[in-house]
C-alpha cells in the first residue's frame, strides 16, 4: 500500500517536472469548440467549415475549431443551449423565435442566444419535378413534398408557410421529412413531386437534381407570402437568379432570411472575439469559400437581420473596427 503511494506520488513529481520543461505551446492548453452547420449539400455546412478553417489558422489563439453536419438550424440552437455546441448557423427567424420564445420555441424563450454576425441571404427555394403539374404554390395540395426534417430551417419556415395557407400535413398527398442530403435523389427518383430547401444559392443540391431530372424552381409571391413578409420583421422578398440551373433560365422570386452565426452568452469572451477577428481579418479570404459569401458586406453583417443581442466577445472586435458604438 505504502509502495502504491510512493510509485503513484514518484510519477506525479515526474509528470510535474516534465511539464516545467515543456515548451510554451505544449503547455498552454488548446481550446476545443464546435460549430453546428447543417446537411452537407448546404451553405451552412461550408459557412461553418469555412470559420473552423479561419480559426484553425489563428497561430497564438490555441483554439481547434470543428464542424460536424447537424440537423440545421433549430438542432443548432437546441445544442448551443445543452452545451453540445459552442456556435451554430441559424436561420434569422429560429433566431428571433428562440430568443423570443415563439414558433419552435414557443414559451421557452433562450434569453441567452447571442447574435455573432449575419451571413448569406436565404430565399426559400420550392423545386418541383416539371412532370408533377406544379406551377405555383397553391398547386402543392394533394401532391407528395418534402417538407423537411425536424429541426431543420426549411421546415420551421415550411410550418410558416403552412400556417398561412391554413395547411396541414394532410393537405399533401405524403409530407415527407427527408433531410436536405437526401430530398433530390428523393425528387429525381419520383418518390416526391417537389421539395424545400432554404439555402444561399448557388447550391449544390438544386444543381444536383435539376441535373438529374428536368425540374423547375416555383415562385413564391402570392397575396399569403405578402402577408408573411409583412408581419414578420425576419422576412423580405428575394430574387433567385435566372440561369444558375439547368432548365430555369429565368428569375423566380421568392422570400426568405438571412443565414446568422450565433453563440451562447456563457461563451468565452475571448474565443468569441478570435473566432470573429479570423473571419474579419481574412474577409476577402473568406469570401472566396463559397459564391453566395460574394457581396457579402462587413458592417452590414453586424448591423442588420440580427434578433439577439451581440455576443460581448464579438462587440468588442466591431467597437475596434468602428462599425458599431
Amino acid at each position: 500500500m505504502n509502495r502504491h503511494v510512493f510509485s503513484t506520488a514518484a510519477f506525479s513529481g515526474a509528470l510535474l517536472a516534465a511539464a516545467s520543461f515543456a515548451s510554451p505551446a505544449m503547455a498552454q492548453d488548446e481550446e476545443f469548440i464546435t460549430i453546428g452547420t447543417g446537411g452537407q449539400t448546404g451553405v451552412y455546412y461550408v459557412v461553418g467549415q469555412s470559420i473552423c478553417r479561419l480559426v484553425n489558422r489563428l497561430e497564438d489563439a490555441n483554439i481547434k475549431c470543428n464542424a460536424p453536419s447537424t440537423g440545421g438550424s433549430v438542432a443548432n440552437i437546441n445544442g448551443i443551449k445543452s452545451g453540445e455546441l459552442d456556435m451554430g448557423v441559424a436561420q434569422s427567424d429560429v433566431q428571433y423565435q428562440a430568443y423570443n420564445g415563439t414558433g419552435n420555441f414557443e414559451g421557452d424563450a433562450y434569453e441567452d442566444l447571442r447574435a455573432v454576425f449575419r451571413v448569406h441571404g436565404e430565399p426559400l427555394t420550392l423545386l418541383a419535378r416539371a412532370d408533377s403539374g406544379i406551377e405555383e404554390l397553391d398547386d402543392l395540395e394533394g401532391k407528395r413534398v418534402n417538407i423537411g426534417n425536424p429541426g431543420s430551417g426549411q421546415r420551421n419556415t415550411m410550418e410558416v408557410v403552412m400556417d398561412a395557407k391554413g395547411w396541414t400535413e394532410d393537405t399533401f398527398a405524403l409530407a415527407s421529412q427527408l433531410d436536405a442530403a437526401e430530398q433530390a435523389a428523393a425528387l429525381a427518383d419520383n418518390n416526391v413531386d417537389a421539395m424545400v430547401y432554404v439555402v444561399g444559392h448557388p447550391n449544390g443540391s438544386i444543381q444536383e437534381a435539376t441535373t438529374t431530372v428536368d425540374a423547375r424552381l416555383i415562385p413564391l409571391n402570392d397575396e399569403d407570402i405578402e402577408g408573411i413578409v409583412e408581419e414578420y420583421p425576419y422576412y423580405s422578398k428575394s430574387v433567385i437568379q435566372g440561369g444558375l440551373y439547368k432548365g430555369n433560365p429565368d428569375d423566380v422570386e421568392t422570400f426568405g432570411v438571412a443565414a446568422t452565426f450565433v453563440t451562447t452568452a456563457e461563451a468565452d469572451d475571448e474565443i468569441i472575439y478570435q473566432t470573429v477577428k479570423a473571419v474579419f481579418d481574412n474577409f476577402d479570404r473568406f469570401k472566396r469559400l463559397h459564391p453566395a459569401f460574394e457581396n457579402l458586406d462587413q458592417e452590414e453583417m453586424v448591423t442588420s437581420g440580427l434578433s439577439a443581442p451581440l455576443h460581448e466577445g464579438a462587440a468588442r472586435y466591431y467597437r475596434e473596427q468602428g462599425w458599431i458604438e
